[in-house]
Order: structure tokens, then C-alpha cells, then sequence
């Protein structure tokens, strides 16, 4: 993967989102995304050794299209600016779609790498199944965020978004209730990748997503 020259192009297309410079620039387009494509397919076969349930991902169906659906959004550009993936076990939809939980990777223009894992926004009826987890096993949980390597490379979930007051149906006074709070159960980080060797980003995406695994498989408990 030629981060330098993924970096680069992303850039320019932050400058330039519109469809003509996009078409005139589509080879580089192609080589690039053929180049993460291969990095994708590594990565989930590197995987499978902690996680044997992804081994069966798509690696074409884990990348996501660069094209932005602008139908609701009233920021009217038409590419994304990032390269991304999300990798899930196989026939599963895209986590935007409530596919459960989920690892997920993105490079962007600025020549940032974010990992994550675990669910992002969940619809409703899957939000409230996994308080109800929380609930039934919060040992569980704070073993997750207590692990070693998790909480050195994480620092515990993520807090956007987080209600103010509980959601209908649960007791301000359950002691897990700031856990129920949350809105979304996902844990990232975000590194910059200057100076990172391209031949160790499989290896260290590799390294990100075992450490989130115990999350992402008390996730798919709920």
C-alpha cells in the first residue's frame, strides 16, 4: 500500500470534489483502491486467527464505495475523503445498516489512521438489546475494559453522544446506568502515519483489531 501516494490523492480530491476532476484522475483511483483492496484481503486473513468468524468476509464488500450518498446530507460534495473498510462476518450488512458489531479501519487525507470496533449508532431495537447485556452482564463488560491490552491502546468506550438522562425503561438508580447512557458501544483509536513502513500496516491493523476482539465478541453475546 503506497500510503504516500493514497495520502496525496485524497488531498487533492479534498481540494477538488467535483465529478471532473474525479473522472480525469480515475486511474489513480483504481491503482489505489486496488492497492487497499489487497490490504484489506490480507488483514481478514490475518484475522481469522483470532476472530475465525470473519474468515468468510468479502473483501470487496468490506471496502466502502467512495461515492457520498448526498440524498439527505445538505453538504453537497460528491466523493468521500477517506479509504475505509468495515469487517464483518460474512452476509452481514455495513454497521451503518445494523449489521451488529463490526472492526473498522480508515485512512484519511491528512494522513490519519482511525481503528475501531464495536458498534456504531445501533437502530433501536439492537441499542436496547445491548443495555439489556449490560445489565444481565456487567462483569463482563468491566473485564473487557479493564483488559491490559484493550485499555492501553483504547482508553475505554467512547462517549459521544451519550444521553443526559436514562432511556425509557431503565432505573437512574441501576448502578451500570452511565454505561446505558450511551448511544453508540465502540472503542477507537487514532495515530497519524507519518513515518509508519506501508509493509507494517497490516501487522499493526492486525494488532489494533485482536486487542478490541473481547469487545467485539461481548457484543455479539447480547
Amino acid at each position: 500500500m503506497h500510503l504516500r501516494d493514497l495520502t496525496q490523492f485524497l488531498a487533492e480530491l479534498s481540494d477538488n470534489n467535483n465529478r471532473a476532476w474525479f473522472v480525469m484522475n480515475k486511474p489513480r483511483y483504481d491503482i489505489l483502491r486496488a492497492e487497499f483492496l489487497e490490504l484489506v484481503t490480507g488483514l481478514i486473513a490475518a484475522m481469522t486467527r483470532f476472530d475465525p468468524l470473519v474468515a468468510d468476509c468479502n473483501p470487496k464488500k468490506a471496502l466502502f464505495r467512495i461515492n457520498r450518498d448526498m440524498r439527505f446530507s445538505h453538504v453537497k460534495i460528491p466523493y468521500k475523503t477517506t479509504f475505509s473498510a468495515a469487517i464483518i462476518p460474512n452476509g452481514m450488512k455495513k454497521p451503518s445498516q445494523g449489521g451488529g458489531p463490526s472492526y473498522y479501519f480508515q485512512i484519511d487525507a491528512a494522513g490519519n489512521l482511525l481503528v475501531a470496533g464495536g458498534e456504531y449508532m445501533p437502530p433501536a431495537d439492537r441499542l436496547r438489546m445491548i443495555r439489556q447485556h449490560v445489565l444481565a452482564d456487567p462483569g463482563g463488560l468491566a473485564k473487557v475494559l479493564k483488559s491490559k491490552n484493550f485499555d492501553r491502546r483504547y482508553g475505554g468506550l467512547q462517549q459521544e453522544g451519550k444521553l443526559t438522562r436514562p432511556p425509557k425503561g431503565f432505573d437512574a438508580g441501576e448502578p451500570q446506568i452511565e454505561t446505558i447512557k450511551l448511544k453508540n458501544f465502540i472503542a477507537w483509536s487514532a495515530t497519524g502515519l507519518t513515518g509508519s513502513s506501508p509493509a507494517t500496516l497490516e501487522s499493526d491493523l492486525t494488532s489494533a483489531f485482536k486487542d478490541v476482539q473481547p469487545l467485539i465478541q461481548w457484543l455479539r453475546e447480547a
